[in-house]
């Protein structure tokens, strides 16, 4: 079975509610941890073997293929995570404008509220991507209103036109 695999497995294992938060809060604290290192020191691309680096991160091969899934689609190259075993090279080479947009999504606040984002993105760029954030997630309506220019452009209002 593939790390990746096995991470899925652990993740969604059968666990009682107070063993899931368990081992959620564990998870994350971790997750925090890492972030907290790699936004230090984020000039760094850190590369290797996955069982090496999941150990400068304090982490098993799995839990950290587990953190790979939730950085991958920040990384300026993702990983075939599917591929992954503890001998594969890996490389983290990370976006920092799309990971903060990422950590919006997520609802991580408890990550794009780190005081270590001040060394990489200023507060106004991190403004802005908020802002960028809640745009993609507004609402927008294609109807058209009965007053409204008729979008067959006949020049009619829609509700005598083609409404």
């Amino acid at each position: 079975m593939s790390l990746y695999n096995e991470w899925k497995e652990l993740a969604e294992d059968e666990r009682s509610p107070k063993e899931q938060e368990a081992f959620w809060k564990e998870y994350f604290e971790r997750e925090k941890n890492n972030y907290e290192a790699i936004l230090e020191s984020h000039e760094e691309i850190r590369s290797g073997k996955l069982g090496e680096l999941a150990q400068t991160f304090n982490m098993d091969s799995v839990a950290f293929t587990g953190f790979l899934d939730g950085i991958n689609s920040s990384l300026i190259e993702e990983i075939d995570l599917e591929e992954l075993n503890e001998e594969s090279d890996v490389k983290i080479e990370i976006d920092f404008e799309k990971l903060y947009f990422n950590m919006l999504e997520a609802k991580a606040d408890w990550l794009y509220n780190l005081t270590q984002w001040d060394a990489v993105l200023s507060p106004q760029r991190r403004s802005e991507i908020t802002a960028e954030f809640r745009r993609t997630k507004m609402a927008v309506s294609t109807k058209v209103g009965r007053n409204e220019p008729c979008p067959c452009g006949s020049g009619k209002k829609y509700k005598k036109c083609c409404g």
